[in-house]
């Protein structure tokens, strides 16, 4: 009984051992080939989802109205605040021009005094929490 159970251990020992001793088949490199757009696609969608962080940070809406007139307002954001990212959402009815992406109600509340200089009717938006 007893060399029956050493014969067994020897044989399973026996076994690990020559199977693990061949088992490096996992040892070659790959080479992935992607196409550059694909970075850039996803570039693109790395600013979308930072610019689209409306429930972490601070907005300032600037314009709320019709699809055209929120548009003109973005170019013309755009061009004179080329530092602060604006982007349009749309809440029905209305087309809403939100700009900036701030981390702090601080940072929110200076911007704010520099774009009421230019645009009438600003909002502070708050994030949801």
């Amino acid at each position: 009984m007893r060399i029956l159970a050493l014969t067994k251990a020897f044989f399973l020992a026996l076994t690990l051992f020559i199977s693990s001793y061949n088992s490096n088949a996992q040892a070659t490199n790959i080479t992935v080939k992607q196409d550059t757009k694909f970075e850039q696609l996803l570039n693109e969608k790395r600013k979308t989802n930072i610019s689209n962080a409306i429930n972490e940070r601070y907005q300032i809406q600037i314009f709320s109205g019709e699809s055209e007139k929120a548009k003109s307002t973005l170019n013309e954001f755009r061009q004179e605040f080329k530092d602060i990212d604006a982007t349009i959402f749309f809440f029905t009815p209305n087309y809403k021009v939100w700009v900036g992406n701030f981390k702090t109600k601080i940072d929110a509340e200076r911007n704010l005094i520099e774009i009421r200089k230019k645009y009438n009717n600003v909002h502070l938006i708050k994030p949801n929490k």
